[in-house]
Protein backbone atom coordinates (compact mmCIF):
# COMPACT_ATOMS: atom_id res chain seq x y z
CA UNK A 1 0.00 0.00 0.00
CA UNK A 2 2.71 2.46 0.99
CA UNK A 3 4.69 1.64 -2.15
CA UNK A 4 1.69 2.60 -4.25
CA UNK A 5 1.24 5.85 -2.32
CA UNK A 6 4.90 6.83 -2.67
CA UNK A 7 4.82 6.06 -6.37
CA UNK A 8 1.68 8.15 -6.73
CA UNK A 9 3.22 11.10 -4.87
CA UNK A 10 6.37 10.93 -7.01
CA UNK A 11 4.28 10.87 -10.16
CA UNK A 12 2.26 13.80 -8.85
CA UNK A 13 5.37 15.90 -8.34
CA UNK A 14 6.60 15.10 -11.84
CA UNK A 15 3.22 15.78 -13.39
CA UNK A 16 2.59 18.89 -11.33
CA UNK A 17 5.84 20.80 -10.97
CA UNK A 18 7.52 20.10 -14.30
CA UNK A 19 4.62 21.49 -16.35
CA UNK A 20 4.20 24.41 -13.93
CA UNK A 21 7.87 25.26 -14.20
CA UNK A 22 7.75 25.13 -17.99
CA UNK A 23 4.55 27.15 -17.98
CA UNK A 24 6.11 29.72 -15.69
CA UNK A 25 9.13 30.05 -18.00
CA UNK A 26 7.06 30.59 -21.11
CA UNK A 27 4.05 32.37 -19.62
CA UNK A 28 5.67 34.72 -17.12
CA UNK A 29 4.18 37.68 -18.94
CA UNK A 30 0.65 36.30 -18.69
CA UNK A 31 -0.04 35.68 -15.01
CA UNK A 32 -3.69 34.78 -15.56
CA UNK A 33 -2.86 32.06 -18.06
CA UNK A 34 -0.11 30.77 -15.78
CA UNK A 35 -2.51 30.60 -12.81
CA UNK A 36 -5.17 28.79 -14.87
CA UNK A 37 -2.69 26.17 -16.06
CA UNK A 38 -1.38 25.59 -12.53
CA UNK A 39 -4.90 25.24 -11.11
CA UNK A 40 -5.95 22.81 -13.82
CA UNK A 41 -2.89 20.61 -13.32
CA UNK A 42 -3.28 20.65 -9.51
CA UNK A 43 -6.91 19.55 -9.69
CA UNK A 44 -6.02 16.78 -12.13
CA UNK A 45 -3.36 15.45 -9.80
CA UNK A 46 -5.72 15.55 -6.82
CA UNK A 47 -8.30 13.51 -8.70
CA UNK A 48 -5.73 10.87 -9.60
CA UNK A 49 -4.28 10.71 -6.09
CA UNK A 50 -7.59 10.50 -4.21
CA UNK A 51 -8.03 6.70 -4.65
CA UNK A 52 -4.72 6.13 -2.83
CA UNK A 53 -6.20 7.64 0.34
CA UNK A 54 -9.31 5.62 1.36
CA UNK A 55 -10.44 8.06 4.05
CA UNK A 56 -10.52 10.89 1.53
CA UNK A 57 -12.25 8.73 -1.04
CA UNK A 58 -14.90 7.67 1.41
CA UNK A 59 -15.55 11.25 2.47
CA UNK A 60 -15.89 12.46 -1.09
CA UNK A 61 -17.75 9.64 -2.73
CA UNK A 62 -19.75 7.90 -0.02
CA UNK A 63 -23.36 9.00 -0.29
CA UNK A 64 -24.42 6.97 2.77
CA UNK A 65 -27.59 5.74 1.07
CA UNK A 66 -29.15 2.35 0.52
CA UNK A 67 -31.44 1.42 -2.38
CA UNK A 68 -34.05 3.12 -0.17
CA UNK A 69 -32.73 6.31 -1.75
CA UNK A 70 -35.81 8.43 -1.19
CA UNK A 71 -35.27 8.44 2.57
CA UNK A 72 -34.61 11.89 4.02
CA UNK A 73 -32.59 10.60 6.97
CA UNK A 74 -29.36 12.30 7.97
CA UNK A 75 -25.91 10.82 8.47
CA UNK A 76 -24.98 8.98 11.64
CA UNK A 77 -21.73 9.23 13.57
CA UNK A 78 -22.04 6.04 15.61
CA UNK A 79 -19.72 3.04 15.45
CA UNK A 80 -21.58 0.90 12.93
CA UNK A 81 -20.30 -2.58 13.84
CA UNK A 82 -20.66 -1.94 17.56
CA UNK A 83 -24.26 -0.76 17.22
CA UNK A 84 -25.23 -3.68 14.98
CA UNK A 85 -24.15 -6.02 17.79
CA UNK A 86 -26.33 -4.14 20.30
CA UNK A 87 -29.57 -4.03 18.31
CA UNK A 88 -31.22 -6.85 20.29
CA UNK A 89 -30.57 -5.31 23.70
CA UNK A 90 -34.23 -4.79 24.54
CA UNK A 91 -36.45 -5.34 27.56
CA UNK A 92 -40.18 -6.04 27.84
CA UNK A 93 -42.69 -4.53 30.26
CA UNK A 94 -44.64 -7.57 31.45
CA UNK A 95 -47.12 -5.54 33.48
CA UNK A 96 -48.17 -3.64 30.38
CA UNK A 97 -48.30 -6.85 28.34
CA UNK A 98 -50.53 -8.54 30.93
CA UNK A 99 -52.81 -5.50 31.02
CA UNK A 100 -53.05 -5.44 27.21
CA UNK A 101 -51.56 -1.97 27.05
CA UNK A 102 -50.63 -0.74 23.58
CA UNK A 103 -47.68 -2.66 22.11
CA UNK A 104 -45.66 0.45 21.38
CA UNK A 105 -45.09 1.02 25.10
CA UNK A 106 -44.42 -2.58 26.16
CA UNK A 107 -40.83 -2.93 24.98
CA UNK A 108 -37.80 -0.66 24.75
CA UNK A 109 -34.05 -0.73 24.28
CA UNK A 110 -32.17 -1.03 27.54
CA UNK A 111 -30.56 2.16 28.81
CA UNK A 112 -26.94 1.06 29.08
CA UNK A 113 -24.40 3.64 27.93
CA UNK A 114 -23.33 1.82 24.71
CA UNK A 115 -26.95 1.32 23.64
CA UNK A 116 -27.89 4.92 24.40
CA UNK A 117 -24.94 6.15 22.32
CA UNK A 118 -26.27 4.21 19.32
CA UNK A 119 -29.49 6.25 19.53
CA UNK A 120 -31.80 3.43 18.44
CA UNK A 121 -35.30 4.68 17.70
CA UNK A 122 -38.82 3.34 17.36
CA UNK A 123 -39.87 4.63 13.98
CA UNK A 124 -43.45 5.81 13.57
CA UNK A 125 -45.55 5.28 10.46
CA UNK A 126 -44.27 8.46 8.79
CA UNK A 127 -40.60 7.67 9.34
CA UNK A 128 -40.95 4.03 8.27
CA UNK A 129 -42.88 5.08 5.17
CA UNK A 130 -40.16 7.53 4.29
CA UNK A 131 -37.53 4.82 4.67
CA UNK A 132 -39.38 2.34 2.44
CA UNK A 133 -40.62 4.86 -0.13
CA UNK A 134 -40.38 3.36 -3.62
CA UNK A 135 -38.83 0.11 -2.39
CA UNK A 136 -39.36 -3.58 -3.09
CA UNK A 137 -39.37 -5.72 0.06
CA UNK A 138 -39.39 -9.52 -0.03
CA UNK A 139 -39.92 -11.56 3.14
CA UNK A 140 -39.80 -15.33 2.79
CA UNK A 141 -40.05 -18.15 5.30
CA UNK A 142 -42.50 -19.96 7.56
CA UNK A 143 -45.02 -18.77 10.16
CA UNK A 144 -42.36 -16.71 11.94
CA UNK A 145 -41.82 -14.71 8.76
CA UNK A 146 -45.59 -14.27 8.36
CA UNK A 147 -45.86 -12.84 11.87
CA UNK A 148 -42.96 -10.54 11.07
CA UNK A 149 -44.86 -9.29 8.00
CA UNK A 150 -47.92 -8.63 10.16
CA UNK A 151 -45.91 -6.35 12.47
CA UNK A 152 -44.28 -4.53 9.56
CA UNK A 153 -47.62 -3.89 7.85
CA UNK A 154 -49.23 -2.80 11.12
CA UNK A 155 -46.56 -0.13 11.32
CA UNK A 156 -46.91 0.98 7.69
CA UNK A 157 -50.70 0.73 7.34
CA UNK A 158 -52.09 1.22 10.83
CA UNK A 159 -54.43 -1.05 12.77
CA UNK A 160 -57.64 -0.41 10.81
CA UNK A 161 -56.20 -1.14 7.36
CA UNK A 162 -54.31 -4.11 8.74
CA UNK A 163 -57.51 -5.73 9.98
CA UNK A 164 -58.96 -5.51 6.46
CA UNK A 165 -56.15 -7.60 4.97
CA UNK A 166 -55.36 -9.91 7.91
CA UNK A 167 -57.57 -12.70 6.54
CA UNK A 168 -55.80 -12.74 3.17
CA UNK A 169 -52.38 -12.60 4.80
CA UNK A 170 -53.15 -15.59 7.02
CA UNK A 171 -54.49 -17.95 4.37
CA UNK A 172 -52.82 -21.24 5.22
CA UNK A 173 -49.46 -21.87 3.56
CA UNK A 174 -49.92 -19.19 0.91
CA UNK A 175 -48.02 -16.26 -0.54
CA UNK A 176 -49.20 -12.69 -0.05
CA UNK A 177 -48.52 -9.60 -2.14
CA UNK A 178 -49.37 -5.97 -1.50
CA UNK A 179 -48.55 -2.63 -3.12
CA UNK A 180 -48.85 0.39 -0.84
CA UNK A 181 -49.77 3.19 -3.23
CA UNK A 182 -49.09 6.06 -0.84
CA UNK A 183 -45.37 5.29 -0.70
CA UNK A 184 -44.92 3.24 -3.87
CA UNK A 185 -43.75 0.22 -1.85
CA UNK A 186 -44.15 -3.35 -3.03
CA UNK A 187 -44.09 -6.11 -0.41
CA UNK A 188 -44.07 -9.81 -1.23
CA UNK A 189 -44.43 -12.51 1.39
CA UNK A 190 -43.35 -15.90 0.06
CA UNK A 191 -44.32 -19.06 1.91
CA UNK A 192 -40.98 -20.88 2.06
CA UNK A 193 -40.86 -23.40 4.92
CA UNK A 194 -37.70 -25.18 3.69
CA UNK A 195 -34.26 -23.93 2.71
CA UNK A 196 -34.81 -25.38 -0.78
CA UNK A 197 -37.72 -22.95 -1.22
CA UNK A 198 -35.40 -20.05 -0.41
CA UNK A 199 -32.81 -21.43 -2.84
CA UNK A 200 -35.40 -21.49 -5.63
CA UNK A 201 -36.41 -17.92 -4.79
CA UNK A 202 -32.83 -16.65 -4.98
CA UNK A 203 -32.24 -18.49 -8.25
CA UNK A 204 -35.34 -16.79 -9.65
CA UNK A 205 -33.96 -13.35 -8.72
CA UNK A 206 -30.64 -14.16 -10.35
CA UNK A 207 -32.27 -15.52 -13.51
CA UNK A 208 -34.42 -12.42 -13.95
CA UNK A 209 -31.65 -10.04 -12.81
CA UNK A 210 -34.26 -8.39 -10.60
CA UNK A 211 -33.44 -8.02 -6.92
CA UNK A 212 -35.41 -6.67 -3.93
CA UNK A 213 -34.17 -3.67 -1.98
CA UNK A 214 -34.79 -5.46 1.33
CA UNK A 215 -34.66 -9.26 1.54
CA UNK A 216 -35.64 -10.98 4.80
CA UNK A 217 -35.52 -14.78 4.88
CA UNK A 218 -35.55 -17.47 7.54
CA UNK A 219 -36.60 -21.06 7.97
CA UNK A 220 -35.85 -24.08 10.12
CA UNK A 221 -38.88 -24.98 12.20
CA UNK A 222 -40.53 -27.07 9.49
CA UNK A 223 -37.25 -28.77 8.67
CA UNK A 224 -36.73 -29.59 12.35
CA UNK A 225 -40.23 -31.04 12.64
CA UNK A 226 -40.61 -32.91 9.33
CA UNK A 227 -37.01 -33.84 8.42
CA UNK A 228 -35.16 -33.53 11.73
CA UNK A 229 -31.66 -33.75 10.27
CA UNK A 230 -29.38 -30.88 11.25
CA UNK A 231 -26.55 -32.02 8.98
CA UNK A 232 -28.70 -31.94 5.83
CA UNK A 233 -30.05 -28.57 6.95
CA UNK A 234 -26.50 -27.26 7.15
CA UNK A 235 -25.65 -28.51 3.66
CA UNK A 236 -28.70 -26.72 2.29
CA UNK A 237 -27.72 -23.51 4.09
CA UNK A 238 -24.20 -23.59 2.61
CA UNK A 239 -25.68 -23.83 -0.89
CA UNK A 240 -28.06 -20.96 -0.09
CA UNK A 241 -25.15 -18.86 1.19
CA UNK A 242 -23.25 -19.39 -2.07
CA UNK A 243 -26.29 -18.32 -4.08
CA UNK A 244 -27.11 -15.26 -1.96
CA UNK A 245 -23.60 -13.96 -2.66
CA UNK A 246 -24.62 -13.77 -6.33
CA UNK A 247 -27.14 -11.07 -5.38
CA UNK A 248 -24.42 -8.87 -3.89
CA UNK A 249 -22.66 -6.10 -5.83
CA UNK A 250 -19.53 -7.51 -7.48
CA UNK A 251 -16.36 -6.63 -5.51
CA UNK A 252 -13.62 -4.85 -7.43
CA UNK A 253 -9.82 -5.05 -7.22
CA UNK A 254 -7.78 -1.94 -6.60
CA UNK A 255 -4.09 -2.59 -6.82
CA UNK A 256 -3.24 -5.47 -4.51
CA UNK A 257 -6.18 -4.79 -2.19
CA UNK A 258 -9.69 -6.16 -2.52
CA UNK A 259 -12.33 -3.49 -2.04
CA UNK A 260 -15.34 -5.36 -0.61
CA UNK A 261 -18.89 -4.18 -1.15
CA UNK A 262 -21.37 -5.03 1.62
CA UNK A 263 -25.08 -5.16 1.08
CA UNK A 264 -26.90 -3.73 4.12
CA UNK A 265 -30.33 -4.99 3.09
CA UNK A 266 -30.17 -8.77 3.57
CA UNK A 267 -31.50 -10.24 6.83
CA UNK A 268 -31.91 -13.72 8.30
CA UNK A 269 -34.95 -14.22 10.53
CA UNK A 270 -33.81 -16.57 13.28
CA UNK A 271 -35.84 -19.31 14.93
CA UNK A 272 -37.61 -18.47 18.20
CA UNK A 273 -37.02 -19.85 21.68
CA UNK A 274 -38.80 -23.20 21.78
CA UNK A 275 -40.48 -23.98 25.09
CA UNK A 276 -40.77 -27.75 24.75
CA UNK A 277 -43.34 -28.29 27.50
CA UNK A 278 -45.73 -25.86 25.78
CA UNK A 279 -45.53 -27.35 22.28
CA UNK A 280 -48.97 -28.58 21.29
CA UNK A 281 -48.29 -32.03 19.79
CA UNK A 282 -46.31 -35.08 20.89
CA UNK A 283 -44.36 -35.02 17.61
CA UNK A 284 -43.23 -31.47 18.23
CA UNK A 285 -42.20 -32.24 21.80
CA UNK A 286 -40.19 -35.28 20.63
CA UNK A 287 -38.42 -33.63 17.71
CA UNK A 288 -38.15 -29.94 18.57
CA UNK A 289 -35.95 -30.27 21.63
CA UNK A 290 -33.37 -27.80 22.93
CA UNK A 291 -30.62 -30.12 21.71
CA UNK A 292 -32.02 -30.21 18.18
CA UNK A 293 -32.54 -26.45 18.18
CA UNK A 294 -28.89 -26.02 19.15
CA UNK A 295 -27.75 -28.43 16.42
CA UNK A 296 -29.71 -26.48 13.80
CA UNK A 297 -28.34 -23.19 15.11
CA UNK A 298 -24.77 -24.49 15.00
CA UNK A 299 -25.28 -25.42 11.35
CA UNK A 300 -26.59 -21.93 10.64
CA UNK A 301 -23.49 -20.29 12.07
CA UNK A 302 -21.11 -22.67 10.30
CA UNK A 303 -22.81 -22.14 6.94
CA UNK A 304 -21.21 -18.69 6.44
CA UNK A 305 -24.65 -17.25 5.80
CA UNK A 306 -24.71 -14.79 8.70
CA UNK A 307 -22.67 -11.60 8.99
CA UNK A 308 -21.36 -12.82 12.36
CA UNK A 309 -19.68 -15.76 10.64
CA UNK A 310 -18.44 -13.92 7.58
CA UNK A 311 -21.60 -14.11 5.46
CA UNK A 312 -23.89 -11.52 3.86
CA UNK A 313 -27.02 -11.63 6.10
CA UNK A 314 -27.61 -9.66 9.29
CA UNK A 315 -29.31 -11.79 11.94
CA UNK A 316 -32.71 -10.75 13.26
CA UNK A 317 -32.38 -12.77 16.44
CA UNK A 318 -35.92 -13.89 17.22
CA UNK A 319 -34.51 -16.37 19.74
CA UNK A 320 -32.91 -13.60 21.80
CA UNK A 321 -36.04 -11.45 21.67
CA UNK A 322 -38.49 -14.28 22.43
CA UNK A 323 -36.25 -15.61 25.20
CA UNK A 324 -36.32 -12.20 26.90
CA UNK A 325 -40.09 -12.06 26.59
CA UNK A 326 -40.37 -15.64 27.87
CA UNK A 327 -43.24 -18.04 28.47
CA UNK A 328 -45.64 -15.19 29.26
CA UNK A 329 -45.43 -14.14 25.61
CA UNK A 330 -46.44 -17.42 23.95
CA UNK A 331 -49.42 -19.76 24.04
CA UNK A 332 -47.84 -22.68 22.19
CA UNK A 333 -44.11 -22.43 22.94
CA UNK A 334 -43.32 -21.46 19.36
CA UNK A 335 -45.38 -18.49 18.15
CA UNK A 336 -45.03 -15.36 20.28
CA UNK A 337 -46.96 -12.24 21.18
CA UNK A 338 -46.87 -9.61 18.44
CA UNK A 339 -44.63 -7.42 20.59
CA UNK A 340 -41.69 -9.78 19.89
CA UNK A 341 -42.06 -9.41 16.13
CA UNK A 342 -42.65 -5.68 16.48
CA UNK A 343 -39.31 -5.42 18.26
CA UNK A 344 -37.74 -7.48 15.46
CA UNK A 345 -39.16 -5.09 12.84
CA UNK A 346 -37.57 -2.13 14.63
CA UNK A 347 -34.30 -4.02 14.91
CA UNK A 348 -34.40 -4.38 11.13
CA UNK A 349 -35.31 -0.73 10.58
CA UNK A 350 -32.49 0.49 12.79
CA UNK A 351 -30.18 -2.01 11.14
CA UNK A 352 -31.02 -0.46 7.78
CA UNK A 353 -30.35 3.01 9.12
CA UNK A 354 -27.05 2.03 10.72
CA UNK A 355 -25.83 0.05 7.74
CA UNK A 356 -26.60 2.93 5.42
CA UNK A 357 -24.86 5.30 7.86
CA UNK A 358 -28.11 7.16 8.45
CA UNK A 359 -30.34 8.08 11.37
CA UNK A 360 -33.29 10.35 12.02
Amino acid sequence: MWGAVQLGVLAAFLVLFVPIGMAGWHLSRNKMLFFSCALFITLSVCVHLTPYFPSVSNMLFSSGSTPLSSSSLSLSSVNLDSCISLLHQVSFDFQELNNNVGKNSSWKWIESEPVVQCDFQKLDKSDASDLFNGSWVVIAGDSQARLFVVSLLELLLGGNEMEMIRGDLFKRHSDYHIFIDEIGMKLDFIWAPYVSNLTDLVLGFEEKKSYPDVFVIGTGLWDMLHINNATDYGVSLKLLADLVVLLLPVPSDFGANLVSVRSPNFFWLGMPKLINSMLNTNEKREKMTDEMWQAYTDELYSSKLLRQSGGPLVLLDIHALSNKCGALCTADGMHYHGVVYEAAVHVMLNGLLIESNQKL
